[in-house]
């Protein structure tokens, strides 16, 4: 297996595992304050194989067909097993998950869709700020649940959880948009074809 492909299914593997991490004091005695210590460095990872993947798999010339449906499919993934944990903690309004789970699962369809006509549709801006918003509002969420774990921060708590909610208005905003940027260019491509 390439590296490259390694630390893809290394996200695979870890999604449900934070889950059931992030549950694991609702149905067991264990506390929020272990479980925390787990999670924490679970979600950097996650993240940052995110970035490790598609660097190592330029720099070392492993880039394939197989890996640029393996990688978007890993995020979406990894990516929704986090958000739903939120949802459920009621930290990310359902509304909200539920449009950017069809948003993250149509845009699969697309990419699927432009692979299998030859097209290769890059990341543009918005879909990377999209990917930095996701990244920031999953760490201030975990943050807000180690405050609340722990005891910190307890009067100002209300302002980090509309600090957070500003957060994934925003990544909704930019999910929406970046999906729309790319049917566009989907379209736009399919038509020089």
């Amino acid at each position: 297996m390439q590296i490259a492909n390694f630390f893809t299914t290394s996200r695979i593997v870890l999604a449900p595992m934070f889950f059931v991490v992030y549950f694991l004091p609702t149905y067991t005695c264990i506390p929020p304050k272990i479980t925390l210590v787990i999670l924490i460095p679970l979600f950097a990872y996650m993240q940052f194989t995110d970035f490790l993947d598609g660097y190592v798999a330029r720099k070392y010339n492993m880039v394939s067909d197989f890996g640029k449906l393996f990688d978007p499919f890993a995020d979406v993934l990894a990516n929704m097993a986090v958000l739903f944990c939120f949802t459920i903690d009621k930290l990310l309004p359902s509304i909200f998950f539920l449009i950017i789970l069809y948003r993250e699962v149509s845009i699969v369809f697309v990419r699927m869709l432009a692979i299998k006509k030859g097209l290769v549709i890059g990341a543009k801006m918005l879909g990377k700020i999209k990917t930095v918003l996701y990244i920031s509002v999953g760490a201030v969420s975990l943050f807000i649940k180690l405050c609340e774990a722990y005891g910190m921060f307890i009067n100002t708590l209300s302002r980090f959880k509309t600090f957070n909610l500003v957060l994934y208005s925003l990544a909704l905003i930019f999910s929406l948009l970046s999906f729309y940027f790319y049917l566009n260019d989907y379209r736009k491509y399919s038509k020089e074809r």
